[in-house]
């Protein structure tokens, strides 16, 4: 009698579990293959490609298919018309153009404002799948352009330079303005991957507001990212094997946080930035760099101020035969100059190459020099260089802070 009140039309437990287990798999359904664009998502415009249904904008149902346009994606086929055609048609529906899977060959892409580039997702570390856009023309400035794209999506794409141009430098991913213009451009970069461009992987010009993602930028010639603006996030990134630098600002930058990426092998650092401000740096695990893990240097009179380095992870810097222009290259983390930065619970470690081959680096842990209202303390060496494990090269100011940074050299 006293059970019948509280417990009448509960489900049984078995119910429960098969109820719990039926929104679970839904759910995993849906965040694995579900990119929801207006008022359907791009996994029912494959199924409905499939069974032979044309998707056309219909109301709100603004996806379009760029096969529905002439593409091939036979690796064979310029496709540069047919795809450039589907990106103009979704800009008079603020569209979204999904490209299934394939090998489409084409040249200079351009998009428009409020639009959307899509794909599935499903490249490997080591290759590019799915949805794959291969340059073919080498006179283009880039593959995919999104200047004056304010407030495009670009997702699942995976971008193939090819080394194509030779000597002639040709991004992935670009946007090239000539001022900052009026208002913020907000390109969205999501589980893409970039690699092989004789430029830069990723290059945003004067950008401001922008997000990039879950995405990899790999084997390019340039900088994996480069940044020329403010008010980014770039997180949760594989900046791998570039030529120049895995994150690099090499004029005004401001505002950005460079969060829980993994930057490797790039020859001419980790992070690289001259004269930024307002960073917020953490989080990351740099390895393998050819010059410094982490570089805040002057550009002119500019100097960088006011960031945050935390909790950064710092591998086997400073790759001996890749080079270096000065001394103090071979290190982990230079900080000179700079005013009002926080360098504090990081750790850093010497190292050779995979399988312990090679030579040993870096040289010095961190170098610092000209330290303005700035704190370097409580960082962890272990084994962290060869030579010395903090250089102080003087000039800092009164209200500067130095002190408890610890560690041991490597012997090898």
């Amino acid at each position: 009698m006293g059970n019948s009140g509280p417990t009448e039309g509960r489900p049984t437990d078995a119910e429960a579990r098969k109820t719990r287990r039926d929104f679970l798999v839904a759910a995993g359904a849906v965040g694995a293959g579900v990119l929801l664009t207006g008022s359907r998502s791009i996994a029912a415009v494959a199924q409905e490609k499939d069974a032979g249904e044309r998707s056309e904008p219909v109301g709100e149902r603004n996806t379009l298919s760029v096969r529905d346009f002439g593409a091939k994606g036979d690796g064979k086929t310029d496709d540069t018309k047919a795809i450039q055609k589907a990106l103009d048609s979704a800009a008079g529906t603020h569209g979204t153009v999904f490209v299934p899977e394939g090998a489409y060959m084409c040249g200079e892409l351009k998009m428009s404002p409020g639009t959307g580039l899509c794909g599935y997702p499903v490249w490997s570390y080591r290759n590019s799948q799915g949805a794959v856009l291969h340059l073919n023309d080498s006179a283009s400035n880039c593959l995919l352009n999104l200047t004056g794209a304010y407030g495009a999506l670009v997702n699942g794409i995976c971008l193939h330079g090819g080394r194509l141009g030779g000597e002639r430098t040709i991004h992935g991913i670009m946007v090239d303005k000539p001022d900052y213009g009026s208002q913020e451009d907000t390109p969205r970069i999501d589980a893409c991957r970039v690699e092989q461009f004789t430029g830069d992987g990723i290059r945003l010009e004067r950008i401001w507001c922008f997000t990039v993602r879950h995405s990899h930028s790999i084997r390019n010639g340039g900088c994996g990212l480069r940044v020329r603006g403010w008010d980014g996030f770039v997180l949760d990134n594989w900046l791998s094997g570039n030529g120049m630098a895995g994150y690099g600002a090499y004029d005004e930058s401001a505002s950005n946080t460079v969060t829980a990426n993994r930057i490797e092998w790039n020859r001419h650092g980790g992070i690289l930035i001259h004269g930024g401000s307002t960073y917020n740096i953490t989080g990351n695990y740099i390895d393998r760099s050819g010059r410094s893990g982490i570089a805040l240097l002057p550009r002119g009179e500019s100097h960088c101020a006011v960031m945050t380095l935390t909790g950064n992870v710092i591998y086997r810097s400073g790759k001996p035969d890749w080079g270096k222009e000065g001394e103090y290259d071979s290190s982990h983390a230079r900080l000179e100059n700079v005013r009002g930065v926080v360098f504090i619970g990081n750790t850093m470690t010497a190292g050779r190459d995979d399988g312990n081959r090679g030579q040993w680096s870096p040289d010095y842990s961190i170098v610092v020099r000209g330290l303005s209202s700035s704190i370097v303390k409580d960082n962890a060496m272990h084994e962290g260089s060869l030579k010395e494990l903090l250089v102080d090269l003087g000039g800092h100011d009164a209200n500067s802070v130095i002190k408890d940074n610890v560690g041991t050299l490597q012997k090898p």
